[in-house]
Parts: structure tokens; C-alpha cells; sequence
């Protein structure tokens, strides 16, 4: 899944309103969310994640490291990549309320470096009623992830609790 239906400067240039409140019968499996949120990831906050979190590869702060191993420059933490998206499909897919109840089937599929802008979207892959809660029903969607050259950078299934 690419970003060929994507314009990047249509977020920058049309408002849109904040928030979304679908519920259960919204996420007809097959329908697609297109998040109208790019997400530019600078050097700084990369650095930053990578201090705060203890991640101790130089390779995720080190330029010159990451030059050396064949990189184009530092790579960006996966796990901030993975942060990043799930944050863009808040708005579309969960904003409304309703437990997150995990990710499954997590793939990286290119380095990110800082400067990148991502764009994501999703497809509701299933649905079915909560057993235990009659108000919910469980939602998974499959979100895709690529740069703004197009190339795929990470997707993953992510399921919630949504009101029905």
C-alpha cells in the first residue's frame, strides 16, 4: 500500500476538523481511512527518544557511526516510527474511546531518518461483537506507513474496543 491517493499539502492548506466519533458500525470491513496527518521526524526528537529510552546503539545518535555502517544518516528508533503512526490513525480509528488492546504483526520495513515526513492509513480487517462487554464490539484494522517518496516504512494490525 502506497501514498498515491495522498496530498501532502492538502493538510497544510484546507482546515479540518478535530476529532472523529465512529463507532462500531463505521468500520464496515474493506473501508479504508486515509489520516489526513503527515508527520515530519527531526534529528532532535529522535536523539531525544533514543537518550530517553536508553537505547544505546549508536546507530540511533551517532552520525558519523551510521555513516560508517552505510546508512544515510542516523536511523530514526523503530519504536518511535511505531509511536508516530499509531498516533496518526488516532484521530480516524479511536479518538471516540474504547480500550486499545494491542498490535500484532509488527513489520519495519525501511530506515527512517531524520527529515522524513510519514503518512499512514488503514483498513478495518475485522470486526465482531465484545462477548463480555454487549456495548463494544472489537475492531482490528491493518495501518501501512510510507515516506514521502512513497516507499513503505512499517505496517502493523492493531485491534480496540469501540462502542456499538
Amino acid at each position: 500500500m502506497g501514498g498515491s491517493t495522498h496530498d501532502p499539502g492538502q493538510s497544510a492548506s484546507e482546515p479540518v476538523s478535530a476529532g472523529r466519533f465512529n463507532r462500531y458500525d463505521d468500520f464496515t470491513v474493506g473501508r479504508r481511512f486515509d489520516h489526513h496527518w503527515g508527520r515530519t521526524i527531526m534529528a532532535e526528537e529522535a536523539i531525544s527518544f533514543a537518550t530517553q529510552h536508553v537505547v544505546h546503539e549508536p546507530l540511533r545518535f551517532n552520525r558519523l557511526y551510521a555513516h560508517h555502517l552505510g546508512y544515510n544518516d542516523i536511523v530514526v528508533s523503530s519504536m518511535l516510527v511505531y509511536a508516530i503512526v499509531l498516533g496518526l490513525s488516532v484521530e480516524d480509528l479511536s479518538e471516540s474511546g474504547g480500550p486499545f488492546l494491542g498490535s500484532d504483526e509488527v513489520r519495519f520495513l525501511a530506515p527512517v531518518y531524520p527529515g522524513d515526513t510519514v503518512f499512514a492509513s488503514s483498513i478495518v480487517v475485522s470486526r465482531r461483537p465484545s462477548a463480555s462487554k454487549q456495548d463494544y464490539g472489537i475492531v482490528e484494522w491493518e495501518t501501512s506507513s510510507w515516506n514521502q517518496g512513497g516507499e513503505p516504512v512499517i505496517s502493523f494490525r492493531r485491534t480496540n474496543l469501540v462502542r456499538r
